[in-house]
């Protein structure tokens, strides 16, 4: 599942961001990519929420740290339908 999620986001991050040479990992964080500012990732978030089906909970992304976090939040946000 995780490996699906990831793809998944992957693909929404090449999307908002229009860079199809985008990889994500696990350690990432808005200071790897150059165009995430607060704007793109109200974007992005929208973006995630709309793929998965979810919504988030301000306090819980606030707590998120890097790419693998979310990743992880994701799952277990998809899990608990």
């Amino acid at each position: 599942m995780r490996d699906s999620v990831k793809r998944d986001l992957q693909a929404i991050f090449r999307e908002i961001f229009d860079d199809k040479s985008i990889e994500i990992f696990d350690e990432m964080t808005a200071d790897d990519i150059e165009e995430w500012d607060s704007l793109m990732h109200i974007q992005l978030l929208l973006a995630i929420e709309k793929k998965f089906n979810v919504a988030f909970k301000t306090e819980d992304v606030m707590e998120i740290q890097n790419v693998g976090q979310f990743i992880d939040y994701l799952i277990k946000k998809i899990g608990a339908r």
